[in-house]
């Protein structure tokens, strides 16, 4: 029987429901489940620490406002040791285990390792830091979207900005893994082409630390200009041997991914006014990135890196593909992703559908010291329509 006193609750419920945090409400839906891959040791142990401090940073913040679609995100960390066999292990765990949207890794090797298996481990993989041509050309996957800079758009920014170097002569010092190997054969096809010269190519292995037998080969060669793809602690070592032994600043370094904050941090004055690409600075213009930055400053009193940046940016891709999807399935949230337009701190960009790239814009930059901080600083920008066409060997 309907009373009075039955009214009175069910009045009584329904306000309670619209008084639920939507956190609460939404507790029947299923979790955002991301699995952390990055290096907590190794070579990119510093780099990873920046990554994962700006993934755990970009869920906090979903989580303080409701969570991604109304889901609560959690997240599990492994540390991949900056080596591809420990990467594809404890990614494998991580998704089996449930975890199964995956981002992190530094390196191209782990990368490729890790997009290889996402099938049979139902996981999807967001690229941040990773730049081989690989990873969107002859081994893309559908369910590995990634989310940075790759060789590809670094070198066709290279190439416009290249066309105004006075240089003529170049050496090439790159480390010997995918990305070192490919930025090297890449700027010496681009270099080429304009009718300059690289005279000397030289691949050094990673983890090494005495770099005397490559300088003194540099400094042999006598070149205008040395285009330098070294990472971590590696690239750390190479800029302070350089500057020990006389090769800087005497001759003139150009870096891909060189001037990371931390490595200039690393350095103390030997990268300052050098010139190279950068993936991210606090610097770039538009709402979103200044929210970031502005939220950033509030919780660390500085601002965020390159490599923080691109991981912000990369989990914020995947909680719009979730809230695309509407789903948590890493096939669904892929899907969902391929061909759109997504609202990022770079702008507003494109997730390209023959491949799985997102269409950035690209800066060259120089560190310079700002507010007393050595920082890389833009000095130009180049627009996403200078990045060439998706590899024929693409096949999703």
């Amino acid at each position: 029987m309907f009373t009075l006193k039955t009214l009175q609750r069910s009045l009584a419920g329904v306000m309670l429901v619209a008084a639920m945090p939507l956190a609460v409400m939404a507790q029947n839906k299923d979790p955002v489940r991301i699995g952390l891959v990055s290096s907590k040791s190794g070579v990119f142990a510093q780099q990873g620490e920046e990554v994962i401090r700006a993934v755990k940073f970009a869920i906090e913040e979903a989580n303080s406002k409701g969570g991604v679609d109304g889901r609560k995100v959690d997240v599990q960390e492994a540390d991949d040791e900056g080596t591809p066999d420990a990467g594809r292990r404890v990614a494998e765990k991580l998704a089996r285990d449930g975890n199964n949207l995956l981002i992190g890794a530094i390196p191209s090797s782990i990368s490729l390792a890790i997009a290889q298996n996402l099938d049979r481990w139902d996981a999807a993989y967001f690229v941040v830091a990773s730049k081989s041509d690989k990873i969107t050309g002859d081994t893309c996957k559908p369910r590995s979207i990634r989310t940075n800079h790759s060789d590809a758009i670094d070198i066709a920014m290279i190439n416009e900005w290249s066309k105004d170097l006075k240089e003529k002569t170049f050496a090439v010092l790159a480390a010997d893994y995918v990305w070192g190997r490919d930025s090297g054969e890449s700027f010496k096809k681009a270099v080429e082409a304009m009718g300059k010269s690289v005279s000397l190519s030289l691949f050094v292995p990673l983890g090494t630390k005495d770099f005397s037998p490559y300088i003194a080969q540099l400094k042999a060669a006598n070149v205008d200009a040395i285009w330098v793809a070294e990472s971590g602690r590696d690239a750390i070592a190479f800029i302070k041997q350089s500057e020990e032994f006389g090769l800087i600043p005497k001759t003139k370094i150009i870096g891909h991914a060189l001037i990371q904050n931390f490595m200039i941090n690393g350095t103390g004055k030997a990268l300052e006014g050098t010139v190279g690409n950068t993936a991210y600075t606090p610097d770039i213009d538009n709402p979103r990135n200044k929210a970031f930055v502005a939220a950033w400053k509030a919780k660390f009193n500085r601002l965020p890196t390159d490599n923080e940046g691109q991981a912000y940016n990369g989990a914020q891709v995947i909680f719009e593909g979730v809230r695309k999807a509407k789903s948590v399935k890493p096939e669904d949230v892929t899907k969902a992703l391929r061909g759109a337009q997504v609202d990022s701190i770079y702008g507003n960009v494109t997730i390209r559908a023959a491949d799985n790239q997102m269409l950035l814009p690209s800066y060259v930059a120089r560190a310079k010291v700002v507010e007393g901080i050595l920082r890389p600083v833009i000095e130009q920008t180049y627009a996403p329509s200078i990045i060439p066409a998706p590899s024929p060997l693409c096949k999703m």
